[in-house]
């Protein structure tokens, strides 16, 4: 055995996709843990410019990290170490991972079919193999009778699809998909999400996918890491992080108002003279004020949903109602979003509801307080970050 596999076999962890990685680039930072099961597909989220492409360019052997180490199914790709030892680093080629992006990368002058075939082939198989493996996988991404067509006869949604069977016929040993629906329309994007997810699902394919979109993470995988600034700010199964979202970032991939307050002790006449904590307190954010159940000391988040607030006439009266200042105004598919300030809160309103407001109008709102769920948060993570 050589001294890199008795390494391997020596230090290696279990089955899955391990990485603990630094990167350092001018006034960015990229410092991230990540581990991902064999078989496991794990939804990658963040802004733009938060080191989602920089991680996968990483994993993929891409790109050079200043410090730390790589591992699929056991095997060490990379390390580097802060004390100066030997690097370890495995060429792109060798590391048995594929990386597919927006662009799909295909040969112009080659057909759908060779094009398929020429990933078989570069992996070793003979050529009537290659030939019938494109076949086969032509037909799993639904382009049977397509083959003989060059991808500038395809549509972009048909060509993501040649990618995709070119990217699973080598069986890589981990597949990263970085943003691959983005360039798509949103019909063509759903059929190919499906075809991602039948395919992922039954090739049992270890698999990062880098997205903006919560409909890709909720589609396609089982756990969600959100990256901001450079770092993981909140990772687990897919609907907790969604449900309880930790950010203002990750609240409004979730499609909702994540708003931090102070709760203060609610105490009646002779409270002052009990031990215990009292049973409620008042919440505080701005104009917004909100009965809650008693929380620990520090900051808290209120979280609630757009569509529950709502535009009311006449002045605030009931615990729940603020006026806000209107910040602008967006379209969404069912209406339009108003954005407030003070505190910084989206509404959700038919489009004839908002017929004749503007930004800087002030409003009246109202929130059930029902429909507010309080989560202890002694500050915004997206806000420590940024600082």
């Amino acid at each position: 055995m050589s001294g890199a596999a008795a390494e391997d076999a020596a230090t290696g962890a279990g089955e899955g996709l391990e990485a603990r990685v630094r990167v350092d680039r001018g006034g960015f930072a990229l410092d991230v843990t990540l581990s991902v099961r064999a078989g496991e597909v794990v939804a990658l989220m963040g802004p733009s410019g938060a080191g989602k492409s920089t991680l996968l360019g990483v994993l993929a052997g891409l790109t050079g990290f200043g410090e730390g180490e790589v591992r699929l199914h056991g095997r060490l790709l990379d390390r580097r170490a802060a004390d100066g030892s030997a690097p370890r680093r495995t060429a792109p080629a060798a590391r048995g991972v594929v990386l597919l992006g927006q662009d799909p990368r295909l040969f112009p002058h080659l057909s759908a079919h060779a094009n398929v075939a020429f990933g078989l082939r570069v992996h070793g198989a003979a050529k009537a193999a290659a030939a019938a493996g494109a076949d086969g996988w032509l037909r799993r991404v639904g382009l049977a009778g397509l083959g003989e067509r060059r991808p500038a006869q395809l549509s972009g949604g048909q060509q993501q699809r040649v990618a995709l069977a070119r990217a699973l016929a080598t069986s890589p040993a981990a597949i990263l998909l970085d943003e691959p629906l983005t360039s798509l329309d949103t019909e063509t994007a759903g059929d190919v999400r499906a075809l991602l997810h039948q395919q992922l699902a039954a090739t049992r394919t270890t698999a990062v996918v880098a997205t903006h979109d919560a409909v890709d993470a909720v589609a396609l995988a089982s756990r969600l890491v959100v990256l901001e600034g450079g770092r993981v700010t909140q990772t687990g199964p897919v609907r907790e992080v969604l449900a309880s979202p930790a950010t203002r970032f990750a609240a409004a991939v979730a499609g909702l108002n994540r708003v931090i307050g102070t709760a203060e002790p609610a105490r009646g006449p002779g409270d002052e003279r009990r031990s215990e904590a009292p049973a409620s307190a008042t919440w505080r954010a701005g104009g917004l004020v909100l009965p809650c159940p008693a929380q620990p000391p520090g900051q808290t988040a209120a979280v609630f949903r757009p569509g529950d607030v709502q535009i009311i006439d006449g002045p605030p009266r009931e615990p729940g109602e603020w006026t806000a200042r209107i910040v602008r105004l967006e379209q969404t598919p069912a209406g339009v979003r108003v954005r407030t300030a003070d505190p910084d809160v989206a509404v959700d309103v038919a489009a004839d509801r908002a017929a004749g407001l503007a930004a800087n109008d002030t409003v009246a709102l109202r929130l059930d307080p029902a429909d507010v769920r309080f989560v202890a948060a002694s500050e915004d993570v997206s806000h420590r970050l940024a600082r």
